[in-house]
């Protein structure tokens, strides 16, 4: 029963790790482009929970609302601010725009609020849950839910609407999208805005059961790139499939042989499954 609980628990924290990895792949799948900034946009979703919870007295639906609105908006200004200028340059240049970025941002959250580890109060989502002898802790079991949700709702917005198919046309043809009058710049924005607000809304969720800190964008944005490259750049269902296997792989790690060996056991996996299939699980071979 206590391994059931350990894969149940890993399966929950997978399943934010596919929300804010889903992100990221979008951005690759639309345009080819790395945002090393990533990690830094899970990190604004987590303050923006502590500073709605901690001056505003809001709950949930309002750090959660807050940070995917905020994050949809700051991942416009960032494409037509910065990378539809970046685009038309060297490789170099994208790789180091969205990585001082990061820098920026970093530092930005050490000026403002300093070094100093901050948490939700357990009030958020308090006690545990039964289910079937398992025991799962609300926080855990509510992020975990609603990321699934949401992770599922942006591939069936890719799917099934419209908005969806002009995002993937632009991706499959950039110049057969603009003959059919489809506006590439604004869909790669929309695609940047849903990029940020997954990330936003999944370190929202996260602020609810982890410490805060200006430096946890940084691990968070290397379990990202991990998850996204496990399941194949490009490919939001395969970020679902790998941050939910990478999530049960880091908990039994951790239960079998101690917290300090999870992440050695995940990016051993990683580097062999690179070996053995370089486009990742449900990456198409080229």
């Amino acid at each position: 029963m206590t391994i059931i609980q350990v894969i149940a628990s890993g399966l929950l924290l997978g399943a934010v790790y596919a929300l804010f990895s889903s992100g990221l792949t979008l951005i690759w799948g639309m345009m080819n482009f790395i945002n090393f900034a990533h990690g830094e946009f899970v990190l604004i979703g987590m303050y923006i929970a502590f500073l709605v919870v901690t001056y505003l007295n809001g709950g949930p639906l309002l750090f959660v609302g807050t940070a995917a609105v905020l994050l949809f908006g700051f991942g416009i200004v960032i494409y037509y601010g910065l990378i539809r200028h970046v685009m038309r340059g060297p490789m170099l240049a994208q790789i180091l725009s969205t990585f001082g970025l990061a820098l920026l941002l970093r530092y930005l959250a050490f000026f403002i609020f300093k070094a100093d580890f901050k948490t939700l109060p357990d009030t958020i989502f308090p006690g545990t849950v039964n289910i079937g002898g398992i025991f799962l802790g609300m926080p855990q079991l509510v992020a975990g839910g609603v990321a699934l949700v949401i992770t599922l709702g942006i591939h069936l917005l890719l799917k099934r609407t419209t908005i969806g198919s002009q995002l993937l046309a632009v991706s499959e043809d950039r110049q057969a999208a603009m003959l059919m009058g489809i506006r590439p710049d604004r869909m790669q924005a929309i695609a940047w805005g849903l990029s940020a607000a997954s990330a936003g809304v999944a370190g929202a969720l996260i602020a609810t059961f982890y410490y805060i800190s200006p430096t946890v964008g940084e691990s968070l944005a290397l379990t990202a790139f991990v998850v996204v490259a496990f399941g194949g750049f490009g490919s939001v269902p395969g970020a679902l499939v790998a941050g939910l296997l990478i999530g049960v792989i880091q908990s039994l790690s951790a239960y079998l042989l101690g917290p300090i060996y999870k992440d050695i056991v995940v990016y051993a996996m990683f580097v062999a499954l690179l070996w053995i299939r370089p486009t990742g699980l449900f990456g198409k071979a080229a």
